[in-house]
């Protein structure tokens, strides 16, 4: 069986999407193509790991991982949790009917926990613009990618969470940022007070004017 997830390459402050797209057939075997870089290819490893700790499994067939486009250098562990929600997909271990309208990125531990990922602004913003319903992201990262509207904003602490929330559509909760609120926060949040300026009058006058 053939799915398809979805992630995203960070270059700077832009993103690119990256289809991932996870085929099942008959042998014993395991294959990530599409420019994936050492930290990528040891996804494998990690994904198995993490999946037995929850009850899931890698399946014992040949499993081919292609990232696309394969033109773009794939880099980093950001890409486990979504090779994983691949392979429960394509071996039908969760509900694969709407993987494809969510952007998953995250990187696994042995246990399942998912650990933050740089860049997630830029892959928000991005995937508003490919017209996501919504993206999926580790805890440390809700917050950053929730100050994009229009994007509903998911965190998962590990796996099983993101499994729940495909096979029973509960587990995971959308997060959501006042910006009004936080950006007047910021502005009284300051780390020094004119009152501190003591005797330097000209320093005060060139700072107010």
């Amino acid at each position: 069986m053939l799915v398809k997830t979805f992630g995203f390459a960070v270059h700077g402050i832009n993103a690119t999407k990256v289809a991932v797209e996870v085929n099942i057939a008959t042998g014993v075997n395991f294959f990530i193509v599409g420019l994936p870089d050492s930290a990528v290819k040891e996804s494998q490893q990690r994904v198995r790991a993490a999946l037995n700790n929850h009850g899931y499994k890698v399946p014992g067939k040949t499993i081919t991982v292609n990232m696309a486009p394969a033109d773009i250098r794939k880099e980093g562990s950001a890409y486990d949790l979504t090779i994983a929600i691949g392979i429960l997909g394509a071996s039908e271990q969760i509900n694969a009917e709407n993987i494809d309208k969510y952007a998953i990125m995250g990187e696994l531990s042995l246990d399942g926990e998912i650990r933050p990922i740089r860049g997630c602004l830029p892959i928000a913003i991005k995937a508003k613009q490919e017209g996501f319903k919504g993206i999926i992201l580790p805890v440390q990262n809700g917050r950053e990618a929730a100050v994009v509207e229009g994007l509903d904003v998911y965190c998962a602490e590990n796996i099983k969470q993101v499994i729940d929330f495909f096979n029973k559509g509960e587990g995971l909760e959308k997060v959501k940022v006042d910006l009004a609120e936080t950006f007047l926060n910021r502005l009284s949040d300051v780390a020094f007070d004119f009152a501190d300026v003591k005797e330097s009058k000209n320093i005060k006058y060139i700072c107010i004017n």
